[in-house]
């Protein structure tokens, strides 16, 4: 049997429309998982994507930086299609301007959006796991930024660092309850969240000459990944912050 097999699974994947969370809900339908995206805006892309490969793709608007509409995921979510039982936590916004300009509507928008929502999404996910006894996977989408400071991003820094946190806490807490929590950390991949970064030519040739693969991540390169520690083959992995990067970390 195929140990990455997710047939017969579902999978709710947040900002699910476009880069990282579009990749991550296309390549765990390619391993059999069907798919709900959530997000603020219309996800045809993805649709069209998930269902050319015999999957079924159930789209779920949602703003995650209202905590009303993030504390309702979960459960219009197990309407759509019961016993969901993966969780992908890549919604994320980001900010930027130097330390010591930087705004109290900037901090809060991002730590709203990319810590205190997938905060809430795991804790009503676990529960319902709990609930009916069922295992489940959850992957927080973190960063590099998880393990160093970055410039010029304050507020996704701490909320990235604080992500990965939570992700060994919860695993700690959860593991007994057959619930695997884990994070991924990408390193620089080819967003809109970048478009800035690689458009500064000073900047981007920095980049490149730190990253030992050479090139900048494209956002399919998180699909694997995903889809190990969605699946059986990552049954004893815990707490695990897996970096996707290209070597950066390691240089």
């Amino acid at each position: 049997m195929n140990p990455f097999d997710l047939s017969g699974r579902c999978a709710i994947v947040t900002g699910a429309n476009t880069g990282i969370g579009q990749a991550i809900a296309v390549g765990l339908a390619g391993a059999g998982a069907d798919i709900i995206g959530v997000g603020r805006s219309p996800m045809q892309e993805t649709a069209s994507l998930v269902t050319a490969g015999g999957r079924a793709f159930h789209p779920l608007l949602a703003d995650l930086s209202k905590m009303d509409e993030v504390r309702a995921v979960i459960g219009r979510a197990a309407a759509v299609r019961k016993r969901p039982d993966i969780l992908v936590n890549n919604a994320g916004i980001i900010r930027r301007a130097d330390t010591i300009d930087f705004t109290e509507e900037d901090w809060d928008a991002v730590m709203d959006t990319n810590l205190k929502s997938a905060f809430f999404l795991c804790q009503s996910f676990a529960r319902m796991a709990m609930a009916e006894k069922l295992p489940a996977k959850i992957i927080n989408i973190a960063s590099l930024l998880s393990f160093q400071g970055g410039i010029r991003v304050a507020s996704y820094t701490a909320a990235k660092s604080g992500l990965a946190g939570l992700t060994r806490l919860m695993a700690n807490e959860w593991a007994a309850h057959g619930i695997n929590v884990n994070a991924i950390a990408p390193g620089y991949v080819e967003t809109n969240n970048t478009t800035a970064l690689r458009a500064d030519a000073a900047r981007n040739a920095d980049i490149l000459k730190r990253i030992p693969a050479g090139r900048w991540a494209r956002a399919d390169d998180m699909a694997g990944a995903a889809v190990f520690l969605a699946s059986r083959a990552s049954d004893y992995v815990h707490g695990a912050i897996l970096p996707v990067d290209g070597g950066w970390l390691a240089r």
